[in-house]
This record gives structure tokens, C-alpha cells and sequence, in this order.
């Protein structure tokens, strides 16, 4: 009798909507590792930092809209390696953040490097845990052709008591929180295999 084949390791490029070093969004993605490293196998994320891209301006673009500064190449590289996303991103102002709507229109220059791809999206915040950035990044992935994990979602409503989820280094300390996180991640990988196993 033959071993059943082992699942194949999926590439998750985790990408945080904020720059800000203790970011709780950081945070989800580190928490993300970990769950994936303790109980998860056959899934690794990584965490994939949009910093040091250039704001988009197609000024920069080379070789008729066929070359991107350095920044841009190493990303567009990882998100098109990558086999499904992890989005973790604050709202502002109702929407996305602006470094993670940059990432998002790189990646798409030329060959969209997005297409095809399932992601799932966490998020922590207010009163709604900041379910309008998610809402409005979904709006985003349907031009790009992302391929959303619908439930479970993960809003995380920790603004009114941080320090019950979040230590002050922004890593996530909430079993309950870490425990849905994980349901999460589960989702993702059964999603992106049946997505790939489509044809």
C-alpha cells in the first residue's frame, strides 16, 4: 500500500499594509509564521516588506513599461513566486493604506504578477476591526484578479483594550485572536489547493 503523497508546501507572501515598526498588523503576519510553523505544515509565510518601493511613477519604468527600478523587480518577483497572499492592513480614512495600494498597482504594471492568485485578509482596528480597508481592498483584487477567501474573516477589534491583544513590540498575544488567525491560514491552504487543482 502507497503513502499518501504528501501536500505540497504552499508560498504565502504575507504583505502588511503598515510601515510601522510595532504595526499589530506586523504582528498578525509574525503570528501567521508561527501558526504555520507549530501546526500548519505544508504552509510557510513570508513575510514579504513594501518599504522601500518608490511611490509609482511610470517615469521609472524601462524597456517601453518592461523594467521597473530594483525595489520594484524584487517585489513584483515575490509576489509572482508566491502561491496565494496574506493581506494584514490598518484602514485609513475608511480605505486602504496608501503603501499597500502603492504594492498593489506595482505588482499590476505590465504582466500582472496578482492574477489568479487566492489571498485571505486580517485585520485589527476600531469599532469594525477594520472591515471598510477590507472591503475596499476586495474591490481592488477584482481587476486584479484575486481570488478572495470569503470566510472566515478576521477583524480584530482592538482598539478600545490594545493591550489585551498586542504587547508593546505589536506581536499578538490573544490565544483566542491566534487560534481564529489559524482558521484563517487553514482556509487559505485548502482554497489554494483546490485552485490549483482546478484544470
Amino acid at each position: 500500500m502507497e503513502a499518501p503523497a504528501a501536500k505540497p508546501v504552499l508560498r504565502v507572501a504575507a504583505i502588511c499594509g503598515s510601515i510601522r515598526k510595532a504595526s499589530w498588523h506586523r504582528g498578525l503576519i509574525r503570528a501567521a509564521a508561527e501558526v504555520c510553523e507549530e501546526s500548519i505544515p505544508g504552509l510557510r509565510v513570508d513575510d514579504v516588506d513594501i518599504a522601500d518601493l518608490p511611490m509609482l511613477n511610470t517615469d521609472l519604468e524601462t524597456d517601453g513599461g518592461r523594467g521597473f527600478p530594483p525595489a520594484v523587480e524584487a517585489f513584483r518577483a515575490k509576489v509572482r513566486d508566491a502561491d496565494c497572499f496574506l493581506f494584514a492592513s490598518p484602514e485609513y480614512n475608511y480605505s486602504i493604506t496608501s503603501p499597500l495600494k502603492n504594492a498593489l498597482d506595482w505588482a499590476s504594471r505590465g504582466v500582472n504578477c496578482w492574477a489568479d492568485k487566492p489571498a485571505a485578509i486580517v485585520c485589527a482596528g476600531g469599532n469594525f476591526g477594520g472591515g471598510r480597508s477590507s472591503y475596499h481592498l476586495r474591490q481592488v483584487g477584482v481587476f486584479l484578479d484575486i481570488h478572495f477567501l470569503n470566510k472566515p474573516e478576521l477583524f480584530v477589534f482592538a482598539f478600545d483594550d490594545p493591550d489585551r491583544f498586542f504587547d508593546a513590540d505589536g506581536n499578538l498575544i490573544h490565544a483566542e485572536t491566534r487560534e481564529r488567525l489559524g482558521k484563517v491560514l487553514l482556509s487559505l491552504q485548502a482554497f489554494t489547493l483546490r485552485l490549483q487543482n482546478k484544470d
